[in-house]
């Protein structure tokens, strides 16, 4: 078989069956196809099953016989529920095997981590014959075995367990084996602040003008993501084809687009503070530190972080931010009043160029008529003005709580790259 010449064709199948009924949502497809992708190697179908003998005996031999490289996630940790590699067993047609090295690897760990040596963790050691491990230490389930003229790579369901794995030996092991004809360019752009239905009804007609260019639309609350693939045999032409889709793109969505590939909007605002050489303070209520959490997640950001406080209650922002007990009395504590005392009351207590607050009813409890579950106000002090804004989000506590600390830091990198940030504006 010519690598070089013949396109391989790939798949993925995700195993789980918290999956197929809808408790919890799938990012390991998502992820292992833009991983692939950015390679130039095309995902040809991926395949949601749960952890069923027949279902998944059936879905593993129709893929042998016709992808040549595999990827299946998920079902091999040590419960009894973690069927994956049993069925693989059975399916294929390989008998389990203890391997020796692998168990005292696993023992290792365990002792290492401080837990209690388990009977079923020699389960994560039991392989079909002819698999081998892909983590030589041990330290993450997982192998992988030829079948005819398929490669079957097994990983564990663990996001980030999975993306190591992906990234450090899946893709190595499959580019060793095959050489893409065409140069592969892949970009992800990240946007806030549009919903997916507006960002495809902007795209609508970018399509046609781009033919060479792949796009997809992936939602990541509260983000949306952009993946823009090119794919050619010219280099120059590649590169001159993706700068022009990124450009278009950038050109329709503007200020709404905040970073690109792996950057997060909390180390894009430390990177404009400190360009900037400006600091930041923070009041949080509803979010409860959440705010402080993302941007103290970045290394080096007490140059520009200073303080953040939780004011949960009423007393705290009155003794701590000096917020006016007739404005909380007058107007309530989540108030487009109070915010805009707690931003000022923050920076100028911390002494810091901004000052960042928030206030809201993150619910489940606490919802009026006047004032919903999701009713928000954020708070701006900077330059001598201080800015506010009401916003109504909407779903279970924790989307609001991760929605309102978006929207804020938002505010802050808008206002840092000259951009309107005010609602309507």
């Amino acid at each position: 078989m010519d690598t070089d010449q013949e396109i391989m064709q790939t798949e993925i199948i995700i195993i789980g069956n918290e999956l197929i009924s809808g408790r919890k949502r799938d990012l390991n497809a998502w992820y292992a196809s833009g991983c692939l992708l950015s390679h130039g190697l095309e995902v040809s179908e991926i395949t949601t099953v749960g952890d069923n003998y027949d279902t998944l005996s059936s879905v593993l031999r129709a893929a042998v016989g016709r992808s040549h490289f595999i990827i299946v996630t998920g079902g091999l940790g040590p419960t009894e529920d973690d069927l994956t590699t049993e069925i693989v067993s059975k399916a294929l047609g390989r008998p389990l095997f203890l391997d020796e090295t692998v168990l005292d690897h696993i023992k290792e760990n365990a002792e290492k981590s401080g837990l209690n040596w388990s009977p079923s963790l020699e389960k994560l050691a039991r392989l079909p014959r002819g698999a081998t491990i892909l983590d030589p230490k041990g330290e993450m389930c997982g192998f992988s075995l030829s079948e005819g003229d398929s490669l079957l790579y097994f990983l564990p369901g663990v996001p980030e367990q999975m993306r190591e794995l992906m990234r450090g030996f899946v893709v190595p092991d499959i580019l060793r084996r095959y050489r893409p004809a065409n140069i592969p360019w892949h970009r992800t752009l990240k946007v806030y602040g549009l919903s997916e239905s507006h960002i495809a009804e902007t795209f609508k007609d970018l399509s046609d003008e781009l033919k060479g260019v792949m796009f997809g639309f992936y939602p990541c609350f509260p983000e949306n993501h952009i993946t823009i693939t090119v794919r050619g045999k010219n280099e120059v032409e590649v590169e001159r084809e993706s700068t022009r889709a990124e450009e278009n793109i950038r050109k329709l969505l503007g200020p709404y687009i905040f970073a690109s590939d792996d950057k997060t909007m909390e180390v894009i605002v430390g990177e404009s503070l400190m360009e900037r050489k400006m600091t930041l303070s923070v009041a949080e209520s509803c979010t409860g530190g959440l705010i402080g959490h993302r941007l103290t997640s970045i290394s080096g950001s007490s140059l520009y972080f200073e303080r953040g406080v939780i004011v949960y209650s009423n007393r705290s922002k009155v003794e701590m931010l000096g917020v006016k007990q007739q404005t909380i009395d007058s107007y309530g504590a989540v108030s487009d009043e109070a915010v805009r005392e707690m931003a000022e009351g923050i920076r100028k207590i911390a002494k810091t160029d901004m000052g960042l607050a928030v206030t809201g009813i993150a619910g489940p409890l606490g919802g009026t008529e006047d004032k919903p579950v999701g009713t928000v106000f954020i708070g701006f002090s900077v330059d001598g003005n201080v800015f506010s804004g009401q916003y109504r989000f909407s779903g279970e506590r924790d989307k609001i709580k991760l929605n309102t600390s978006e929207m804020a830091l938002d505010w802050v990198r808008r206002y840092l790259n000259g951009h309107s940030f005010i609602p309507g504006v």
